[in-house]
């Protein structure tokens, strides 16, 4: 059974951040051991919100403690999210360092959470500029949005193909796979695209009418997991879109403004709906 350690962010009431990401990694079989970045009431697009950030010297001494244990070895993979402070970066750079000399094949899963198309940046001063210029050098999979892939690439973005050419610039700067999570096709479209060693491939779904936090967390934790299974690059990719899609859908359908992630768990691991990869 493959571990992950997920560095992200937390809330009490909903689902993004590791509050999202450590039940999808839970259903598809891995065990998922988490450090907050930040413990939030819930995520600010209620717009208001309790809490505070977790300081980076107390996530280093959290890892520390589960250094302590001797577990290390068992570690698969470390995911990260929304970090919170310029000043994790270091200590999760620390993080993956000390993880990888325990375990050399362990994978390091960056989703550089900077912003979104239809927000701009919304992280801290720093933040984006440690992901672009220190983490992808060290990313074994990244997993930006449009205006992420742009901003780490400075390329603008508008289709398949532009897309699929900044997945590989990206990959010329570190990370072995790029993932990314959405790009617009279409009034009525939306796809997800993944370029690694097994090539480029491409998954549409119908565009749903609806936004919502903590698709790309869940997005990160479902690809990361399946190649942790084994799954080939276009598998992974064309079950992550699948359930991501059935997930999005039921939660629009109840009007929800959190993911419906405990109800449609099914899903997560056996999406009923396919959408075919198809190879660029």
């Amino acid at each position: 059974m493959p571990a992950v350690l997920s560095v992200q962010s937390r809330v009490s009431y909903g689902h993004v951040g590791n509050a999202a990401a450590v039940f999808a990694l839970q259903r598809l079989g891995c065990e998922a051991w988490a450090l907050d970045t930040v413990a939030f009431s819930n995520h600010t697009g209620h717009g208001r919100w309790r809490g505070s950030l977790v300081p980076p010297q107390q996530v280093a001494e959290l890892f520390d403690g589960i250094a302590e244990v001797g577990v290390l070895p068992q570690c698969d993979a470390v995911l990260s999210g929304y970090l919170g402070a310029a000043e994790t970066g270091p200590v999760l750079l620390d993080i993956v360092g000390r993880v990888k000399a325990a375990n050399p094949r362990a994978l390091f899963c960056c989703d550089p959470v900077i912003g979104d198309v239809d927000t701009g940046s919304y992280v801290r001063p720093g933040i984006a500029e440690f992901f672009r210029d220190r983490a992808l050098a060290l990313t074994d999979i990244v997993t930006p949005n449009r205006f992420e892939l742009e901003f780490l690439t400075g390329e603008a973005v508008s289709g398949i193909a532009e897309a699929a050419a900044a997945a590989r610039e990206l990959r010329r700067r570190g990370p072995a796979t790029v993932l990314l999570t959405s790009l617009e096709t279409g009034a009525d479209r939306i796809a997800m695209l993944a370029v690694g060693d097994d090539g480029a491939w491409v998954v549409e779904t119908p565009r749903l009418p609806v936004m919502l936090n903590g698709c790309g967390d869940v997005t990160a934790a479902l690809f990361l997991a399946r190649r942790l299974r084994g799954e080939s690059l276009a598998e992974a990719l064309a079950a992550t879109a699948a359930a991501m899609f059935a997930l999005i859908e039921a939660t629009a359908a109840r009007g929800r403004a959190e993911l419906a992630l405990v109800e449609l768990q099914d899903e997560l691991v056996s999406p009923a709906r396919k959408f075919p990869p198809q190879p660029l």
